[in-house]
């Protein structure tokens, strides 16, 4: 019963420490660019149907660019962290293409796959997906091989391998993926759909900004605070499904 309790209570906390910086950088910078708290949470109220289009349009772009990113990058890091030959390959690439600021590339994107959701996409899913291969791969790195002779010894096979020891090894460290690469899909998809979209978040702020409607303008960013952190509760959920052996955040 505790436990139940906990998870409003933690998300209190966390709602009154925002309000309480928020109220504080009104007071004291006093400007119209930092809206009063109170009326702003209540302009977001009357917007919120406003918002629902903006909402499950960025929504939608970020889990499919999730999806993608994780059918791609589980399955290589798996490779590279299992076969030498693979690490020696593409972990030299891999280090090369990782640091490179890939927003870069959304005029290429939009060149390739037009001025829809297809290179919006396409660019989270180019920030995102080195994370989750790099995550995988240093999972399977750090399982010691003494497990591996324990399994061969008791005449495992390469599948009951997969399942009972690859498996748990690597999940904890793509959940940890998953976390970072929310925090970059979100960032990264402010920065696209500022470009050929009339639905999205990031259009929403940006249209507000432009015609000085800075309320309009925070009640996008806290819709886009609320996006994140749904998502992150929605990883906790999954970790604790998934890696219940994990200390668990919630």
């Amino acid at each position: 019963m505790k436990r139940k309790l906990k998870i409003p209570f933690d998300t209190l906390i966390g709602l009154i420490g925002l309000f309480l910086i928020w109220q504080f950088l009104y007071y004291f910078i006093d400007h119209p660019v930092i809206p009063e708290p109170i009326k702003t949470i209540r302009l977001f109220i009357q917007l919120f149907p406003i918002l629902l289009p903006h909402i499950f349009s960025s929504l939608l772009r970020i889990l499919t660019a999730i999806l993608i990113s994780f059918l791609i990058g589980v399955p290589l890091g798996i490779w590279i962290g299992a076969s030498k030959w693979a690490d020696r390959l593409l972990s030299p690439l891999l280090y090369l293409i990782y640091p490179i600021p890939k927003v870069a590339f959304l005029p290429v994107f939009m060149l390739l796959y037009g001025l829809g959701d297809a290179s919006k996409i396409s660019l989270i899913v180019w920030i995102i997906v080195f994370q989750l291969i790099l995550s995988v791969r240093d999972g399977i790195t750090q399982i010691d091989q003494s497990y591996y002779q324990v399994m061969l010894m008791m005449h495992a096979s390469k599948w009951q391998i997969f399942i009972y020891l690859l498996c748990p090894a690597i999940i904890p460290q793509i959940i940890s993926g998953l976390r970072v690469c929310i925090g970059i899909a979100v960032a990264s998809l402010f920065f696209a759909e500022n470009y050929a979209t009339k639905y999205g978040l990031g259009y929403y702020i940006m249209n507000a900004w432009s015609v000085i409607d800075y309320s309009a303008m925070f009640c996008g960013i806290l819709a886009l605070c609320l996006l994140g952190f749904l998502l992150f509760k929605l990883i906790d959920i999954l970790e604790r499904f998934l890696a219940p052996w994990n200390k668990p955040t919630l």
